[in-house]
């Protein structure tokens, strides 16, 4: 598999992952990430939710855009120390995934403020 083919699949099971997670379909997260066995698969899926995260904090304001910058820092401390454990990393992507809905639940709070 080609490094672009990575990234697409990392994007698609990055998509597939929060599909789950926003429909609070916890146990098919559970076991979509289960699935998931070899350290380049996940770090491409983390890949893909990282940039999913930052770009949709940029659009927040300021104070909550740097909260998130925070919180992403965070979450790379987490996957740096788990480098080399596919469970580990699996957290990784769920709290990655849990950041994205947030980012998402503060922007619709924002849109609805006059």
């Amino acid at each position: 598999m080609t490094t672009l083919d990575a990234q697409a699949e990392g994007r698609r099971r990055a998509d597939h992952l929060l599909t789950n997670l926003s429909e609070g379909a916890d146990d098919a997260a559970d076991e979509f990430l289960a699935g998931l066995t070899d350290i380049r698969d996940l770090v491409f899926v983390g890949a893909a939710l990282t940039a999913i995260a930052r770009a949709e904090g940029r659009v927040l304001p300021t104070a909550q855009r740097a909260q998130a910058s925070t919180r992403q820092l965070k979450l790379g401390q987490l996957r740096d120390s788990h480098r080399d454990d596919p469970e580990g990393l699996r957290t990784w992507l769920r709290r990655s995934g849990e950041e994205i809905l947030f980012i998402r639940s503060l922007q619709a709070i924002v849109a609805q403020l006059p």
